[in-house]
């Protein structure tokens, strides 16, 4: 067995609509699975910021990808045979702003 270096694979989805968000997302999880992982980040971003009121560009709609994204893979159906669930990510990895995807092991036919 090769021993990987733990080194969880990251997709960014900061500046993403809903729509490319979610695209972007089916891509790295079906490629993710097929590469073996067991643990994936997506950071979604966490959307408004203090910092950001005075941008109009910026605005709550970003944090929606947070909430969507887990929705989004549970009405998918490939999405929803290669993910065994979706959790908050650790305050490290960007906390509220990001989430793990845990992959179920791909059976060997």
């Amino acid at each position: 067995k090769k021993i990987k270096l733990y080194k969880i694979r990251k997709l960014d989805l900061h500046g993403n609509s809903l729509i490319e968000g979610n695209k972007k997302v089916k891509k790295f999880i079906i490629e993710s699975s097929e590469l073996g992982c067991k643990k994936i980040l997506v950071v979604t971003g966490k959307g408004t910021r203090s910092k950001t009121y005075d941008n109009p560009y910026i605005s709550n709609k970003l944090s929606k990808l947070r909430y969507s994204i887990p929705e989004f893979i549970k009405n998918d159906e490939v999405l929803n045979e290669k993910v065994q669930k979706v959790v908050e990510a650790d305050i490290k990895d960007g906390g509220e702003g990001a989430i793990y995807i845990f992959l179920k092991k791909i059976k060997n036919l």
